[in-house]
């Protein structure tokens, strides 16, 4: 599965969105950072081993539209989305083994408040 990056493919990302009904898995970072640039290629390996998720690759700093009012402080900043509610927003250390055992308990997780974190991928892309 690849990882999908606004900036270069909006279309592509809101037809996946469109038909996706699992987890959206969005690192938010930006392009001059370089403990982001260091951590792409692990977010890309592991979208290639949770296929059933979608991965996001976001610029903030080029996509601010998927952040609405919520602003990232330090990088990089996980959102993990299901197709209702935002289920994680905030910044983690950048192991991927981090992310990676998030995701296995992601579903004992509760949805944050409405309002809370960023507006849903899907409605932005759609937008």
């Amino acid at each position: 599965m690849t990882t999908f990056d606004p900036q270069h493919n909006m279309a592509a990302l809101a037809e996946r969105l469109r038909d996706h009904d699992g987890l959206v898995v969005a690192c938010l970072c930006a392009a001059w950072c370089d403990t982001c640039t260091q951590y792409r290629p692990p977010f890309q390996e592991l979208a290639e081993r949770w296929p059933q998720h979608l991965f996001v690759w976001i610029d903030i700093e080029e996509n601010p539209e998927f952040l609405g009012d919520e602003d990232v402080e330090n990088f990089p900043t996980l959102l993990i989305q299901s197709s209702e509610s935002t289920l994680f927003f905030g910044p983690m250390l950048p192991y991927i083994g981090h992310l990676e055992k998030l995701l296995g308990h992601v579903h004992g997780l509760a949805p944050l408040a409405p309002g809370e974190g960023p507006p849903l991928l899907r409605q932005v892309a759609q937008a």
